[in-house]
């Protein structure tokens, strides 16, 4: 039994997951796998990657492609979320903020420094033409640290995904005050290089698994009301979320690709440069 550590975000995105431990069937092929929460989101994977506590990770793009580029012994394998990740800009119930204009030399409450919350700041930023040079970032550890901030006055704003974030618009902690796309597929899965020598035909058996799940995650009875139920989320947002989320076609990730997404992090200063995409990919059936 080959023992493998995978870890992604506690959200509905990830739910194949569940399914496809729960029904053992990586065990059946021989893999004992292990998933981790990560509340904290892709900062706090990108360092337990580099630190060799997880093998895979699900991990957003643009977190994982600048922790590559800064050292992160990883590949990107394949694409896990294809369509983008609604960002919802928010700030607390009793904030005098009324508009995403009002914030340009606000604070902006962060997870970490390379996680999701602060790229798409600096991306928001950049889309609304106020320097990046300027912003001002609260560190908050994760969801709750967040909620925290906003609702102390620690911090002005905060990014975090729509629907995620729904029911705490929905109860009046949140006020949000609109959405920020990634310009680019939301969610990719990345692999210890050490793994990839070493293990590298059961880390195809695991992604081979996994996909087939997300194949026809739409179609399994119910899913609607499963998500719903275990994630806290009302069934109209949830079925909203599934007509707007499309999981991987299975096809390999490109040099192409990754090179448009970096033109793109480098245009938004999300990195200084870049680097040649073949180093950062590393596609397991060609």
């Amino acid at each position: 039994m080959v023992n493998l550590k995978v870890g992604g975000v506690p959200e509905h995105f990830n739910y194949p997951w569940y399914i496809t431990l729960k029904n053992k069937e990586y065990t059946k092929k021989g893999i004992n796998l292990r998933w981790k929460d990560f509340p904290g989101g892709t900062g706090a994977m990108c360092k337990s990657l580099r630190e060799g506590e997880i093998d895979i990770a699900i991990v957003l793009t643009e977190g994982i492609i600048k922790d590559i580029i800064n050292g992160n012994p990883s590949k990107i394998t394949q694409t896990f979320v294809q369509s983008p990740l609604i960002w919802g800009i928010h700030v607390g119930a009793k904030s005098s903020f009324k508009t995403i204009a009002d914030l340009e030399h606000a604070t902006v409450a962060i997870s970490r420094y390379g996680s999701g919350s602060h790229l798409m700041a600096i991306v928001n930023a950049h889309n609304n033409g106020w320097d990046i040079d300027k912003l001002k970032f609260k560190v908050v550890g994760n969801l709750q640290g967040g909620i925290d901030a906003l609702t102390n006055g620690d911090a002005d704003y905060f990014m975090w995904e729509h629907f995620t974030t729904k029911p705490l618009v929905d109860n009046g902690t949140f006020r949000r005050l609109g959405d920020c796309p990634t310009p680019w597929p939301c969610f990719v899965v990345a692999v210890r290089n050490e793994v990839l020598e070493n293990n590298l035909e059961e880390v195809k058996t695991v992604l081979n698994i996994i996909n087939n799940c997300t194949e026809d995650f739409k179609s399994i009875e119910n899913i609607d009301q499963t998500l719903a139920q275990r994630y806290e989320q009302q069934l109209e947002d949830i079925q909203e979320w599934l007509s707007i989320t499309e999981w991987t076609d299975g096809n390999p990730v490109t040099k192409n690709l990754i090179t448009r997404i970096q033109n793109k992090m480098v245009h938004f200063n999300v990195i200084d440069e870049k680097k040649d995409s073949g180093e950062l990919i590393r596609n397991l059936y060609i």
